[in-house]
């Protein structure tokens, strides 16, 4: 990824996780689409995250419209919508997302019981969007287990770590420097089949959130990382 900042496009932005992503991306100065199947909903929200990190502060421009011409025009995807939506709003986008990277945030919840893991068949929801997409289409799973009113927060630290996914090292490269843009520390988690166990996480994460009255549960790896040899 070059220093110039590639364009989001936000699949689902108007929802707490997508916009609160979208929020912190366009504070770090990257032009942001929200994407949504309601083009006017998209741009109100684009509109208001624009009042929050305006682009003459430093802020990178923020606009709304549909799915379909947020993932034409962006050059980076994230899919920010419920498990229930995921592989119906992304079958008519394929051929907009071909030859682009795919950043889902999906993790598999199945209303009522949230805070009980039920990983679909197959073994991950991200898995079965790259299935799905096929190879044109680069899926990396990311952000599964970051609580929502967390990234909403803009002054907020996030004190949560990002397990980053996928099958090509140069794709999580580029998810992980986003990740860090948006105010967190991403780790390389290996290749897109072990998205699973984040999925799995989210659950988990949920569970210990109502059951110790936390909120907003996150993970953190411990350990510090060799440095590089010469």
């Amino acid at each position: 990824m070059s220093d110039e900042r590639p364009v989001i496009a936000v699949i689902g932005g108007t929802g707490r996780q997508g916009s609160g992503l979208a929020a912190r991306w366009a504070k770090a100065g990257y032009p942001v689409i929200i994407g949504s199947r309601d083009a006017a909903r998209a741009q109100e929200t684009a509109d208001e995250i624009s009042a929050r990190a305006p682009a003459s502060g430093g802020g990178g421009k923020v606009r709304g419209t549909d799915n379909l011409t947020a993932a034409t025009e962006g050059e980076i995807i994230v899919l920010a919508v419920p498990y229930s939506n995921q592989l119906n709003t992304l079958k008519p986008l394929a051929d907009a997302l071909a030859g682009k990277i795919l950043i889902d945030v999906t993790a598999p919840l199945v209303p009522p019981k949230v805070g009980t893991v039920q990983l679909p068949e197959g073994g991950s929801a991200v898995v079965a969007a790259q299935e799905m997409l096929g190879d044109e289409v680069t899926v990396v799973a990311a952000f599964q287990n970051i609580a929502a009113q967390h990234l909403a927060d803009l002054e907020h630290k996030i004190d949560c770590d990002v397990l980053v996914c996928g099958n090509k090292k140069a794709a999580r490269e580029i998810a992980i420097r986003l990740v860090s843009d948006a105010g967190m520390t991403g780790w390389h988690a290996g290749p897109l089949a072990n998205a699973a166990a984040a999925e799995a996480m989210t659950s988990v994460l949920i569970f210990i959130n109502r059951a110790h009255k936390i909120p907003g549960s996150g993970i953190r790896i411990t350990g510090t990382p060799a440095e590089p040899e010469d």
